[in-house]
Formats: C-alpha cells, sequence, structure tokens
C-alpha cells in the first residue's frame, strides 16, 4: 500500500525533487521479503550512503562552531549521531508511521524498532543528499539533530562508557580491555549480539544489543559496574 509521504515532507521541513528517494528510503528489508515484487528496493544502501553524510554535516558543523579539543569534538558528533539520538529524532518526526514494514516487524514495538527507525533516519539522509545536495542535509542536520547539542551536553550523555572503561582499565591495571562476540542471532535486519569484554583471559562481563557497537557499549556499562568504578554520568 502505497503511503502518502506529502505529510512526512511537511515534518522533516524538505520537498523531495523526487518522492522515490524518499519512500526508498522507508523501506525496511523485511517488507521486501514479504513483497518481492515491490517497484523499489530496501533502503540499505541509503542508509549506508547516509551514515557519512550525516557525519560530515555533524563534523563540520562542530568544527565551525566550537573551538574545544579534537577529543571533546569527538564524542559529541557520536553522541549525535548514535542510534538512541536518531530514533528520538526519528520518533519526533513520527518516521515510524511511514516506514514499510511486513507485519511481523510491524508488530514488534520494542528496541528493534528504535533501531530501524534510526536506520531509516540514516537512509532519509542519503535520499535528502541524492535528491537535493550537501545544503539542503546540512539545514535539516542542525535544526532537527545538532539543536539536540546542549541537552546532550548538560546531562553528560556524550560520555562514552567503553571509552572510561578502558580508560579505568589502563590506569589501574595496565591492561587494555578486549572485546569478543560470544553469540549473534535472528534474521540479517535484525541481528542480536552478546559480546563479552575481557581483561585479558578474565571475561568481566557480558552486553547484548542490536547492533555490535550497541552490545559493547552495554557490555562495558556492566563492567564499570562489576568492578566497581565509576561510570559516565
Amino acid at each position: 500500500m502505497e503511503k502518502d509521504l506529502s505529510v512526512l515532507e511537511q515534518k522533516i521541513g524538505v520537498k523531495f525533487n523526487d518522492q522515490e528517494f524518499l519512500r526508498q528510503a522507508l523501506v525496511h528489508r523485511s517488507y521486501i521479503n514479504e513483497n518481492p515484487d515491490f517497484r523499489l528496493g530496501h533502503n540499505e544502501r541509503l542508509e549506508f550512503l547516509g551514515d557519512a553524510v550525516l557525519e560530515l554535516a555533524v563534523t563540520e558543523d562542530l568544527f565551525k562552531t566550537y573551538k574545544n579539543p579534537e577529543g571533546e569534538l569527538t564524542n559529541w558528533r557520536a553522541a549525535l549521531v548514535n542510534a538512541k539520538t536518531l530514533a528520538e529524532v526519528g520518533g519526533g518526526l513520527e518516521l515510524d508511521n511511514f516506514i514499510y514494514l511486513s507485519k511481523g516487524e510491524s508488530r514488534d514495538t520494542g528496541r528493534a524498532r528504535q533501531y530501524i527507525i534510526a536506520n531509516a533516519m540514516e537512509a532519509l539522509i542519503g535520499a535528502m543528499y541524492l535528491d537535493s545536495g550537501f545544503a539542503t542535509v546540512k539545514k535539516f542536520v542542525q535544526d532537527k539533530i545538532i539543536i539536540l547539542l546542549p541537552k546532550i551536553i548538560e546531562s553528560g550523555l556524550y560520555k562514552d562508557s567503553k571509552s572510561f572503561f578502558q580508560e579505568k582499565a589502563q590506569e589501574l591495571t595496565g591492561i587494555t580491555p578486549s572485546y569478543e562476540v560470544l553469540k549473534e542471532w535472528g534474521p540479517d535486519h535484525a541481528k542480536n549480539f552478546l559480546i563479552g569484554v575481557f581483561l585479558e583471559n578474565e571475561k568481566i562481563a557480558e552486553g547484548e544489543g542490536l547492533s555490535k557497537q550497541e552490545a559493547q557499549q552495554v557490555a562495558a556499562e556492566n563492567a564499570l559496574q562489576a568492578k566497581g568504578w565509576s561510570g559516565p554520568v
């Protein structure tokens, strides 16, 4: 069933020259698996492009706006482009109402859905870039994503548990943590990962997530608790 995307265009503040770019950004792999004759492919190539374009847009804005050291800018950028932030922005735009999903995926409203929304945000930015160029992307990113930076800084959300655990481990034990995938399961479009964090041969904690990066962050948070080391705010 075709979705009326003009409402979404109003929400994102961008009118597409070719609305098919926008539509494809919203097609999840599960929908194609269930509807193989749909005229458009899934959004993963646009997601790949959008991830890079988003990072460049955020990097350029931070570089021009702030004189802070590289390490702080890197942490701020990571907080702005991670799945949690993108899902939050996508939720505010009600992106979920426009994504093409299989019947099974459409019933799942948990963490997996948040990850799908975040990926669709990246695909949306990729589509925006192809349709009308980098200037349009920059304005969208400034209006919808970078505007969250003051809240991120104030609440300490830019502090990265994985980096913090590494700093504490090196300081207190002289060992650099390593991460190992212990288990992965689920279909390609909804993988789950269980990752262990180790200090040499000792497993300190485990973490589960919908990407390796997310699972590593959760493992690091759990490791900080297990060691009794104060984590990020």
